[in-house]
C-alpha cells in the first residue's frame, strides 16, 4: 500500500500489545543487536504512537540467550530462564534508548526488580502510563521460569486491556510448513485458537493461545520486514495471519 494510501486511513485499534522476537533484533547478522534494525522499528513504532494508538511492547531475548539452548546444554532450566529473562531486559533498554531519540516518552518495566534500569511492573501504573501517552515496554518475561514471552505477551495484553496481540516475525504470517524450507508451504490468512494449537503451528506456545481464546484476545501474526507493516496491520490491512 502506497505511503499516500496510508496517510488518509485511521488506526482500527485503541491499544495495542507488541510482540517483537528477539531474533527480529539481531537483522541479519543472527546475534546481538543490529542497531539499524532497532531504529527502524523505533521509528514506525513512533509514527504510529502519534496517531494516537497506545502502545505496549513485549521483547523477546533470544538473539542474546535462550532458556531453553541453556537447558540442552546441561543447564539447570530455572537458572536458564533467569539468565534469557536477563537477556529480554537488554533488549528492552535498547529499544527504550532508540525511541526516545525519536521524541517517544516511554517507561520500561520489569517482572524482575532491578531499580536501577526499570520500574517495576505495575499494571495499574503501566495502564496510566498508555493514558499519558508514554509507550511502555515490558521485559523479564512474566518473572517466572518456564513461561515463555510469548505467554509473558498475552498475560500482559489482558492485564492493560489491549484490542489485540500484534506478533512481529521474520516471516510474514503463519503458514502449514517452514516457507524457508518448503517453498510449497501455504500461508493462512485465517485461524481460530483451536486450530493454531492442534496443528502445532508454533504461532505462540499452547499456554499464550490458551491464554488468548479464554480471553477472545484475537492476535495477528505478520512480517516486520515488510513495508509500513507495523502501520498497515494497526490500520487494519489485511496483511499476516489473524487468529480468533
Amino acid at each position: 500500500m502506497a505511503a499516500s494510501s496510508l496517510k488518509k486511513k485511521k488506526p482500527v485499534y485503541r491499544r495495542v500489545l507488541l510482540k517483537v522476537s528477539g531474533e527480529a533484533l539481531a537483522g541479519d547478522q543472527g546475534y546481538g543487536i543490529d542497531a539499524k534494525v532497532v531504529q527502524a522499528i523505533a521509528k514506525a513504532v513512533h509514527e504510529v504512537h502519534q496517531s494516537g494508538v497506545q502502545i505496549a511492547l513485549v521483547i523477546g531475548g533470544g538473539n542474546i540467550y535462550r532458556g531453553a539452548d541453556g537447558e540442552k546444554m546441561g543447564m539447570d532450566r530455572v537458572s536458564s530462564d533467569y539468565m534469557g529473562m536477563l537477556a529480554t531486559l537488554i533488549n528492552a533498554l535498547a529499544l527504550q534508548n532508540a525511541l526516545e531519540k525519536q521524541g517517544a516518552f516511554t517507561r520500561v518495566q520489569s517482572a524482575i526488580e532491578m531499580s536501577k534500569v526499570a520500574e517495576p511492573f505495575i499494571r495499574r501504573r503501566a495502564m496510566r502510563h498508555l493514558e499519558k501517552k508514554r509507550i511502555v515496554i515490558f521485559a523479564g518475561g512474566t518473572g517466572n521460569p518456564y513461561f515463555t514471552t510469548d505467554t509473558a505477551a498475552a498475560l500482559r495484553a489482558i492485564e492493560i486491556g489491549a484490542d489485540v496481540i500484534l506478533k512481529a516475525t521474520n516471516v510474514d504470517g503463519i503458514y502449514n510448513a517452514d516457507p524457508k524450507k518448503d517453498p510449497q508451504a501455504k500461508k493462512f490468512k485465517n485461524l481460530t485458537y483451536i486450530d493454531a494449537i492442534n496443528r502445532r503451528l508454533r504461532v505462540m506456545d499452547t499456554t499464550a493461545l490458551t491464554l488468548c481464546m479464554e480471553n477472545k484476545l484475537p492476535i495477528v501474526v505478520f512480517g516486520l520486514q515488510q513495508k509500513d507493516s507495523i502501520k498497515r496491520v494497526i490500520w487494519g490491512e489485511p496483511i499476516g495471519t489473524l487468529v480468533k
